[in-house]
């Protein structure tokens, strides 16, 4: 059974840097896409990164690319989310996701399907 661990999360100032991290088990983690989603409260889920596989691939949103970058340690199963100059409106919760299938480039949303219980991201001016 997959399970994804998320820590990182906090209050900080616009303009700030947090680093997120996700701890990974049940799966072999050298072989899955990862990747980081966001929701605020009434709102939907949103994508914010995904790193393929091999790490080869990253992809972002227009909304965060050139702030963060996601990256992965195979040898601690894990992935982190560098997340730089931060605006009031990345507040949200961040979860850490997983694809179903391995040896994928982790482009679709909607390929994963594995959740961390997520952690709180708050801006503040």
């Amino acid at each position: 059974q997959v399970q994804l661990v998320e820590s990182g999360g906090g209050l900080v100032q616009a303009g700030a840097s947090l680093r997120l991290s996700c701890a990974a088990s049940g799966i072999r983690f050298s072989t899955y896409a990862m990747g980081w989603f966001r929701q605020v409260p009434g709102k939907e889920r949103q994508f914010v990164a995904s790193i393929s596989w091999n790490g080869a691939r990253t992809t972002y949103p227009d909304s965060v690319r050139g702030r963060f970058a996601i990256s992965r340690d195979n040898s601690k199963s894990t992935v982190i989310l560098q997340m730089n100059n931060l605006k009031l409106e990345d507040t949200a919760v961040y979860y850490c996701a997983t694809e179903a299938r391995p040896f994928g480039l982790g482009m679709r949303s909607v390929d994963f399907t594995s959740w961390g219980q997520g952690t709180q991201v708050t801006v503040a001016s």
